[in-house]
């Protein structure tokens, strides 16, 4: 089965993808942020301590 994915609607030219990531204790965290693919858009959304974000710089982890 494919995964469709859906459509940056700030650029019209990329595609949403979802992000993991672990929480403090290390449990799987799905779908945390969605991210536009298009490197000239950023657009981003993304969840924080319960907390729903969107427009923050995206920056690469040190780690």
């Amino acid at each position: 089965m494919e995964k469709v994915y859906p459509e940056c609607q700030r650029c019209n030219t990329g595609v949403l993808v979802p992000l993991s990531d672990y929480g403090r204790e290390g449990s799987s965290i799905m779908y945390k942020a969605w991210v536009c693919t298009n490197p000239e858009c950023g657009f981003n959304i993304r969840i924080d301590n319960g907390e729903i974000s969107r427009g923050r710089e995206i920056k690469e982890s040190l780690k």
